[in-house]
């Protein structure tokens, strides 16, 4: 293909028969859907077959990987605070397992991100599900030996297995058409719902395993994790062909950004978010999203506890906010597509907002308190598949996936940063006081949207 900056690394990644290459098909202000899609169908009817016939193979495979590598996510999020607690003696240090993760997800979400657009999504996921397992293996070596700061490091590692869970829904949309991008990102995201209710069930299972291989019985899990994560390269580098963001389909008009490097890429598409409304918008409903629900489920449990609510009470109010948030993804998909992005992004909001009320005002009612938690996790899957679909449709091809990156970096930063400020909130103002202070921080983010609404009117 003349002009193309680089040629495929592997036979399979080259272009499928019939499908033609589409630098971008999000919505455009005053673009002609229906004439744009009569169009194509009129033109190029085996391309769209064809095309149609890659990206359902696609998310298929995608999930497959989300169920079996989400299942080594869920275990290390079970037992790595608690190996950390034993190796340090200290429960006050149980806190860096998660941390280290979550920096992990964002340190290495934009690297993974430009690995992808310049050798593919096979690549880019790939490496980030191998990377997770390097990191699970260093933490098991660790753990037999007794050594606490590399099982930091290898927790580090394991973030890129978040990353690459991140990106995988972002991977969902690179074929979709308009109509059907939000419904193939939530199929995406609602099959991570089997890796989180598997993974932290695993510890009991692993308890043999770490006994005969004389580790920590905190560590057992991490046997599975790094099988998981294995698996789920496995899956991704031999069944995602053709690689929906191969490099055969990257057009001519990106081979000054492809030459150019990743910080310079990195900056030129800040400043292409910042100068598109919708784009930002769907950035802000991504992170501002994760930063509310973080803060407050992080201190949920602390909050029953309080109240005397026993370990069985607070695992079923965390598993009911994970249904919450990714078993209803495709119904939100399908919403999404069917009333727009910015009015889900709203919808989002409102639960929120509901979600504050609730668990706010709940003064220790375990009922109350988990229902305001159910709300909390449908806002955030109405923030972040809306959020996720638009900000793909507004950033143009050449600035894509460094965008889809610096997502995913800024989502766990600010979930990070939610997460260690939750404590000293509810110390100053208490739990009703953090459901509140919710409203400070999503205030932008509805502002944006009714912006939006208004405009497109």
């Amino acid at each position: 293909m003349p002009g193309t900056p680089h040629a495929p690394t592997d036979p399979s990644d080259g272009p499928c028969p019939g499908v033609e290459p589409s630098p971008d098909t999000g919505p455009s202000p005053g673009r002609d859907r229906t004439a744009h899609t009569a169009q194509t169908a009129h033109t190029a009817p085996m391309a769209h077959t064809a095309r149609a016939a890659v990206q359902r193979r696609t998310v298929k495979v995608l999930m497959a990987a989300q169920v079996i590598a989400g299942v080594g996510i869920g275990a290390t999020l079970s037992s790595g605070s608690l190996l950390v607690s034993r190796l340090t003696g200290s429960d006050a240090a149980a806190g860096l397992a998660t941390t280290c993760t979550t920096l992990g997800a964002a340190l290495l979400g934009i690297p993974l991100a430009g690995l992808s657009r310049s050798r593919g999504r096979r690549v880019g996921l790939g490496t980030g599900w191998l990377l997770a397992a390097a990191g699970a293996l260093l933490v098991l070596t660790a753990a037999r030996l007794g050594w606490f700061p590399p099982v930091l490091l290898g927790c580090l590692l394991i973030g890129s297995g978040t990353a690459a869970n991140l990106q995988s829904r972002y991977a969902a949309t690179d074929l979709a058409e308009d109509g059907d991008r939000a419904r193939s990102l939530s199929l995406v995201v609602w099959s991570t719902t089997v890796g989180s209710v598997i993974g932290p069930n695993l510890s009991g299972p692993g308890e043999p395993i770490a006994r005969a291989l004389e580790l920590p019985e905190e560590a057992g899990t991490f046997v599975f994790s790094v099988l998981a994560f294995v698996l789920g390269w496995v899956v991704i580098w031999f069944l995602l062909r053709p690689d929906p963001l191969r490099p055969a389909a990257v057009d001519s008009s990106t081979a000054t950004v492809s030459g150019a490097s990743l910080p310079a890429r990195t900056a030129a598409a800040l400043r292409h978010v910042r100068s598109s409304p919708a784009a930002l918008l769907g950035l802000m409903s991504l992170v501002l999203g994760h930063a509310v629900m973080v803060s407050v489920m992080t201190m949920t449990p602390v909050q029953l506890t309080h109240h005397g609510a026993t370990l069985h009470i607070v695992g079923l109010t965390i598993s009911l906010h994970i249904a919450g948030m990714y078993a209803l993804s495709p119904l939100v998909g399908r919403l999404t597509d069917r009333v727009g992005r910015a009015p889900v992004i709203v919808l989002g909001q409102l639960l929120f907002v509901a979600a504050a009320l609730v668990a706010g005002t709940a003064d220790g009612s375990q009922g109350a308190t988990a229902t305001g938690l159910v709300l909390l996790g449908l806002g955030w899957s109405c923030a972040t598949v809306a959020g996720a679909t638009l900000l793909t449709e507004a950033t143009a091809a050449e600035h894509r996936s460094e965008v889809q990156g610096q997502s995913d970096a800024l989502m766990n930063l600010a979930g990070a940063a939610g997460g260690a400020l939750s404590g000293g909130v509810v110390a100053l103002v208490g739990f009703g006081g953090l459901n509140a202070a919710t409203a400070l921080v999503i205030a932008p983010v509805a502002a944006l949207a009714v912006r939006q609404l208004v405009r497109a009117r």
